[in-house]
């Protein structure tokens, strides 16, 4: 991956400014410390604590709610490294591992044509015509074999996944992933961007199942520390931690404090950034600070409205990355109400374009239930691409609606009569960048102007090289290595 970074100059003072204090200004700036070339790193947050969409609620009867990401996946070379993280942090004692042979790994569910229908798995759901499908997905994954290869360089998730398997599968099941992982419309996101191994095993191997089975392509290679390893003997499929994933990036900002080498600020938000003599010029609402290098994990927008008139084509193109607004409703119900067991159930947007899915927390995470007396935690995501079509602007969006819809979609796709003992209604505005067509391209183009205008900055965070918490903190570690060489 070319980053187009400047290579710090060879002087005392080296200061790294990382703007954006959510997971990816965190990850940059935790593998910043692990250089001796530079001397100090400031760290800028907007708001009034760390950690961006990583946030919990832990209520004092030791219940625990998950607003964000509710675990993370620990497979492949981004999972291994965002382990080895967890273990240098010291956080291994406080992992909650979900294994492959759990219930809430095996039972997925769609809620299509008003029922639930549990996803295929296992050779028998491959081989038997299994609803809400219409033959067995044996058919559709012998035939994807003999399809031809794209001359194109990128297309929708929706196309690619037609072409290659069939439209039944595009419009039910992949439709209803993208907007499980993207809160996104398939028939606009890209496939290139947002599934590079599917994109990958068709240029590789002319197909998605020799893909899968022959490898296709260079992978990066991470080595395993002791959490890693143990993720791998165990055949875990998820993990969390026992306070909530916000436990994660609280110990990321505690162990940057006693590193001694970073400045962290919270409520700093960055007005201009400005070329100087030395790097840059930042401009703070109370202040001004130099840089000799900026990585920016602010949101691809966020970034834009703070660059200088010189660097206009990249503010340009910052601009069209596009987010979207998800509503998170977290419930909490007496007893146990669920009908089936599972890891929870996506929805289909012909079904419900405004119903995303719900989460079963109770069922993968039981240890973040209130240890007195049985209750059942569950978590209602709504809007994404579709949220004002179906819920009008945010600003007019309240909490009271928000609630209402999710607990009337808790009633009828689970039939659970009784009201919920306990709620919360989260918005989040803008919370997952959209990689549309034609996504790499922009990114290598803003990457570009960086290199060819010898910017002493770099781009990391959610909006370039994958929305996943894994991907956004091997996305820091990689801006890092690009600009000072390998670091861990």
């Amino acid at each position: 991956m070319v980053l187009g970074i400047v290579h710090l100059p060879n002087w005392p003072m080296r200061t790294v400014a990382v703007l954006g204090g959510g997971i990816g200004g965190l990850a940059a700036s935790y593998y910043l410390c692990k250089s001796p070339q530079v001397t100090k790193v400031i760290l800028l947050e907007a708001s009034s604590r760390f950690g961006g969409w990583l946030w919990s609620t832990r209520r004092s009867d030791g219940a625990v709610f998950e607003h964000g990401p509710r675990g993370i996946r620990p497979a492949g070379a981004v999972g291994s490294n965002t382990l080895n993280m967890v273990d240098d942090l010291g956080l291994g004692e406080e992992i909650l591992p979900v294994s492959y042979s759990h219930v809430a790994s095996r039972n997925r569910y769609l809620y299509v044509n008003g029922q639930l229908h549990k996803m295929p798995s296992g050779i028998s759901g491959i081989v038997r015509t299994v609803p809400p499908f219409s033959q067995p997905l044996l058919l559709s994954v012998a035939a994807e074999i003999l399809v031809n290869k794209t001359k194109n360089d990128d297309e929708s998730v929706h196309s690619f996944v037609s072409r290659r398997l069939g439209k039944e599968l595009a419009d039910i099941a992949v439709d209803s992933l993208c907007r499980g992982v993207f809160a996104g419309d398939c028939r606009k996101l890209s496939v290139r961007s947002c599934f590079p191994v599917l994109y990958n095993a068709e240029q590789h191997r002319g197909s998605i199942v020799l893909g899968m089975l022959l490898g296709s392509g260079e992978a990066q290679v991470i080595t395993r520390g002791p959490l890693a390893k143990r993720s791998k003997k165990e055949s875990w499929a998820q993990w969390s931690l026992k306070r909530g994933m916000q436990s994660f990036p609280e110990a990321i900002a505690e162990n940057l404090q006693q590193s001694g080498r970073v400045q962290l600020h919270k409520e700093a938000v960055v007005k201009q950034i400005d070329p100087s003599a030395s790097g840059w010029q930042v401009r703070l609402e109370d202040g001004v600070l130099s840089a000799d290098h900026i990585i920016s994990a602010l949101p691809a927008k966020a970034l834009s409205s703070v660059l200088p008139r010189s660097c206009q084509p990249l503010t340009q193109q910052l601009q069209d990355i596009s987010s979207v607004t998800v509503a998170v409703v977290n419930l909490e119900y007496d007893g146990s109400i669920l009908p089936v067991m599972g890891f929870g159930h996506l929805v289909p947007s012909s079904e419900d374009r405004g119903l995303l899915g719900v989460v079963y927390d109770s069922v993968p995470f039981p240890q973040h239930n209130r240890p007195d007396g049985q209750t059942t935690r569950l978590t209602v995501m709504m809007g994404g691409a579709w949220f004002e079509e179906e819920f009008g602007v945010p600003e007019a969006a309240t909490a009271e609606r928000l609630l209402s819809r999710a607990t009337e979609a808790v009633r009828c796709h689970l039939g659970v009569t009784a009201a919920p003992s306990w709620s919360r209604v989260i918005l989040h505005r803008d919370c997952i960048p959209q990689y549309y067509e034609g996504h790499f391209q922009r990114v290598e183009s803003m990457r570009g102007f960086i290199k060819n205008n010898n910017l002493a900055l770099s781009l990391t965070g959610s909006c370039y090289d994958g929305v996943s918490v894994n991907d956004v903190i091997f996305s820091g570690r990689t801006a890092v290595e690009e600009l000072l060489g390998t670091v861990v």
